[in-house]
C-alpha cells in the first residue's frame, strides 16, 4: 500500500479545522466509474465542494490518495436518525472499474467483468491494508461492533444517509465480499497474515477447530454430530459430540459472518468453523 498526501486545504471540511476521536472507519465506494483517484482529489480540493472524505484509493493502482488528517472531522457519510459518522469515524472511498454504466439506482451493467473484478480487488486489498493500519494506529478492534462498518451499514444504525455501498459494488460483480470477510481480512492483516477470506476458495487449519452446527450455538449430542454429510465425516473425527477440523485440514467456504467479535465461515456441509476466534486466526 501507497499513500499519498493530498490534503484538500481548500474544501471548507478542512478550514472549519474540527477535529474527531477516531472511533473506527467507514468504507465507501464513490458511485460512478471513475478509477482514477486524481479525479476526486482534484474535485475536492475546492471551496464549493460539499463532499471531503478522508482519502480515496485509485482503481488502477490501489495507491491511497489521504485528503484529510486522520483525526479531522470529515464530510463522508451524512447524518441518519442517531446522529453522523462523520463525528466519529474515518471515511475511506475506493474508485470503481470504468468498464461499468449505472441504469438506475444502485444498479449497473458491466462491459468487461474480468477487468472490473481485478480493478476491485486491487481497491479492496488496499482498503484492507490501510484499516489494518489506522486500527492499530488508534488501538481498535476491527472485529468490534461498529469500529468497521460500510456507508450501507452506517445508514441502517441510523449514522449515515441512504446508500448502498461499497456492498452494491461487490455483489453486482459476483466478488464474494461482504462487510464480514472485510473485517476478517483486516484482524488478519493486523496479525502479519494476507487473507481475502472469499468464498468457494480453499483453506488450511492451522489450529484443530471445533465445527458447530451454526455459527456460535454448539450441539453437543450425537444427533448433531450425525447431521454432519459422509464427505465432512471423513475429515472429520468425534469428540465429546463435536466434529473437529484436525491441523492440515483443507477447507472451502460458502459464506463468512461475525458473531460476538469472532470471525465463523460456513462450510458446504452447512456446519461451521472459526476463522478467526478470540482474535487468533485459525486458518491460512
Amino acid at each position: 500500500m501507497k499513500i499519498i498526501e493530498s490534503i484538500a486545504k481548500k474544501n471548507r471540511c478542512y478550514t472549519a479545522g474540527r477535529k474527531i476521536v477516531v472511533c473506527g472507519q467507514t468504507l465507501h465506494s464513490v458511485g460512478c466509474p471513475q478509477p482514477k483517484a486524481s479525479v476526486f482529489v482534484n474535485t475536492w480540493d475546492s471551496p464549493t465542494a460539499s463532499v471531503c472524505p478522508h482519502g480515496v484509493i485509485d482503481g488502477n493502482d490501489g495507491t491511497v490518495y489521504q485528503t484529510l488528517p486522520w483525526n479531522h472531522r470529515g464530510w463522508h457519510g451524512g447524518s441518519g436518525s442517531r446522529g453522523s459518522v462523520n463525528n466519529t469515524h474515518v471515511g475511506i472511498e475506493m474508485c470503481e472499474p470504468a468498464c461499468i454504466k449505472y441504469i438506475s439506482g444502485s444498479q449497473f451493467t458491466c462491459s468487461d467483468i474480468t477487468a472490473a473484478k481485478t480493478a476491485v480487488k486491487r481497491t479492496y486489498k488496499s482498503a484492507v491494508e490501510l484499516f489494518a493500519m489506522l486500527n492499530a494506529k488508534y488501538g481498535l478492534n476491527p472485529l468490534a461492533d461498529g469500529v468497521i462498518i460500510s456507508h450501507k451499514e452506517g445508514c441502517a444504525r441510523g449514522l449515515a444517509t441512504n446508500h448502498g455501498d461499497p456492498e452494491h459494488l461487490w455483489n453486482g460483480l459476483g466478488m464474494g465480499y461482504t462487510m464480514d470477510t472485510f473485517r476478517a481480512a483486516v484482524c488478519a492483516k493486523m496479525q502479519g497474515v494476507n487473507l481475502t477470506f472469499e468464498t468457494d476458495q480453499s483453506y488450511t487449519v492451522t489450529k484443530s477447530c471445533y465445527l458447530r452446527t451454526s455459527a456460535g450455538a454448539a450441539k453437543t449430542n450425537k444427533a448433531a454430530y450425525s447431521a454432519v454429510s459422509e464427505a465432512v465425516k471423513k475429515k472429520c473425527r468425534k469428540k465429546d459430540g463435536y466434529a473437529v477440523f484436525k491441523k492440515g485440514e483443507t477447507f472451502r467456504l460458502v459464506s463468512v459472518k461475525s458473531v460476538s467479535g469472532n470471525i465463523w465461515g460456513k462450510l458446504k456441509s452447512g456446519w461451521w468453523i472459526p476463522l478467526i476466534y478470540n482474535g487468533e486466526i485459525r486458518i491460512k
